[in-house]
């Protein structure tokens, strides 16, 4: 079985995005393949919170619990922890603070702005984000060899702060639409990133 996800995606919540949680949920209802969901605000669990208080209601749709967490390294994304760290000022920290509750770590973009750049060389990360619509190819291309000298799966996400970006990017898991199980299909590296040119 196969999930299709979008494991980065900002609300209004994350203060520079304009999309609302009912959107999300409205549109991952409506689209054909893509079911599953991960909110990434940037250091808050907010709009995961109501995403998936609206998504309640639906059966075919998945949300994750995911934070965009800022560090003094730069960004460090967060699956499955639906708590966020009261303080990290380090990437190391919220490293700890994931794997400690048995979240997912995903490096974001990690040689665009706000990525922890060489860094990411270092990071124990269970997975690195290779396709992202809004860092260069040349930046797309790092992460992607950076992956394959760690040996790490590569995820792909829209990171999308406007309406017109959602679900131009997204991973194909090798999973169920249990979120444990999409958890751990990305741990394994049971995982497809995919650039996709049709929106809806």
């Amino acid at each position: 079985m196969k999930t299709r996800l979008d494991p980065h995606l900002h609300t209004r919540f994350s203060g520079d995005s304009t999309i609302s949680p009912k959107l999300v949920v409205e549109q991952l209802h409506a689209h054909p393949f893509i079911k599953a969901v991960a909110i990434t605000d940037h250091n808050t669990l907010q709009g995961y919170v109501e995403a998936r208080k609206l998504a309640s209601s639906y059966q075919d749709i998945t949300i994750i619990p995911g934070i965009e967490v800022s560090t003094h390294h730069g960004d460090l994304i967060m699956l499955g922890v639906e708590e966020k760290p009261s303080y990290a000022s380090t990437v190391w920290e919220v490293v700890d603070f994931a794997k400690a509750r048995a979240g997912a770590i995903v490096i974001p973009h990690p040689y665009r702005i706000n990525g922890i750049g060489d860094l990411a060389e270092k990071i124990p990360a269970d997975a690195i984000e290779v396709i992202n619509p809004t860092a260069t190819l040349g930046e797309n291309k790092m992460a992607q060899e950076l992956a394959k000298i760690r040996n790490l799966p590569g995820v792909s996400g829209s990171d999308a702060h406007a309406p017109l970006h959602m679900w131009t990017a997204y991973t194909e898991v090798e999973a169920g639409p249990d979120i444990d199980e999409i958890l751990k299909a990305i741990k394994k590296g049971q995982v497809k990133p995919i650039l996709a040119d049709a929106m809806i």
